[in-house]
């Protein structure tokens, strides 16, 4: 999961989960531009200071792009009647509230996983038009085989809210998103009424999980990029976790721990990643330090981002070049091998637990 310099062309992308413009991609922690003509290897090249990419144009093919399905894999250990020797991780009696599940590819149901691995109660939030499609998908077995723990049992998801993270309230709320028939059918899916209706129902989280965000012009320069564009992007990939904690806090147990997805962008330059998209990510990485501090001394609460790298998710055929980018990757990362969701899952999950009762304000990469 590491990268070096050389491999800062890393990206995530997941299912959507929050309201977006057609051809943006909504990511569990990143989106990158659809159209590959925009990115100009000499470019990368002289981004991340790499003299020559031959390496990485000998192992790469430009045949057609094939997207094939992933299932991810939960690794922690989960079978109460095996013996456990080390350090286990250990989540039993805590539920966690994983905002931005909309399948079972991305970051977000591979962290869902893991923690339900490692004995923690599931609850997600998705977006409100693809609420219905993911439930139904749920129901008829379609997630199965990726629902599948290390001890043979299924990941149970004990309730999916509809979930619009871009709108605190109802007052936020525009009409014209109000009377769209995408959110016909759910209500209360902003930001306060999920938290209120997670309180209701459950009285308390111990976990919170942040795999969203989005950029309307994610494929324009940023020179090129609306003020409405921009704004739009840290509303919905940074401002949107600072809403999500600040409603979520009270519910959650002393000790507890936040998490959210972020990406390389924040501080180096990415060719194709426009429209705002990397200053909402380093909007997020800041917020996570001060989130970390006032959450800290507030209510014992840790916060914590994972900087992850390029994931082949159904999302990804919007980028268009997932397979380059992964290539590349592996060219230049120190392990040299493609990243997996469940290695980013298995991440939060010690995030999450007593192992890591001391980290807090970093963004891990």
């Amino acid at each position: 999961m590491a990268a070096t310099v050389a491999s800062s062309l890393q990206i995530m992308a997941a299912r959507p989960c929050l309201s977006f413009s057609p051809g943006v991609v909504k990511a569990g922690a990143a989106i990158l531009c659809s159209n590959p003509k925009t990115v100009l290897w000499p470019k990368l090249t002289n981004s991340c200071n790499i003299s020559s990419l031959n390496p990485f144009r000998h192992g790469f093919r430009s045949s057609t792009v094939k997207f094939s399905k992933v299932v991810t894999k939960a690794m922690s250990e989960s079978n109460e009647n095996r013996p456990v020797s080390g350090l286990p991780i250990d989540l039993k009696g805590k539920r966690a509230f994983i905002a931005g599940v909309a399948d079972d590819n991305g970051y977000g149901w591979a962290i869902a996983k893991s923690l339900a691995a490692a004995g923690a109660e599931i609850l997600v939030g998705t977006w409100v038009p693809a609420l219905n499609i993911f439930e139904t998908s749920l129901r008829r077995g379609k997630f199965n085989e990726s629902r599948l723990l290390p001890d043979g049992s299924l990941m149970e998801i004990t309730k999916v809210y509809p979930l619009d993270a871009v709108f605190d309230n109802l007052d936020d709320v525009p009409e014209d998103i109000k009377t769209n028939k995408r959110y016909a059918g759910s209500s209360k899916w902003t930001v306060q009424e999920v938290a209120e209706s997670v309180k209701q129902d459950f009285g308390s989280i111990d976990i919170l999980v942040h795999s969203l965000a989005n950029g309307p012009e994610v494929s324009k320069p940023l020179l090129e990029t609306s003020r409405k564009g921009y704004l739009a992007a840290l509303s919905a990939s940074s401002y949107s976790y600072v809403s999500l904690l600040k409603h979520f806090l009270p519910l959650m147990n002393p000790g507890g721990s936040s998490i959210s997805l972020t990406y390389i962008a924040s501080e180096r330059i990415i060719p194709g990643y426009g429209g705002g998209m990397s200053s909402a990510k380093a909007a997020l990485e800041s917020d996570t330090r001060v989130l970390a501090f006032e959450a800290g001394r507030k209510h014992k609460i840790r916060v914590n981002a994972i900087s992850a790298g390029p994931l082949r998710s159904r999302a990804a055929k919007a980028i268009g070049f997932i397979d380059m980018m992964i290539e590349y990757s592996k060219a230049n990362a120190p392990l040299q091998k493609e990243l997996s969701a469940d290695e980013v899952g298995n991440t939060a999950a010690f995030l999450a637990s007593p192992l890591a009762s001391a980290i807090t304000g970093a963004s891990h990469i």
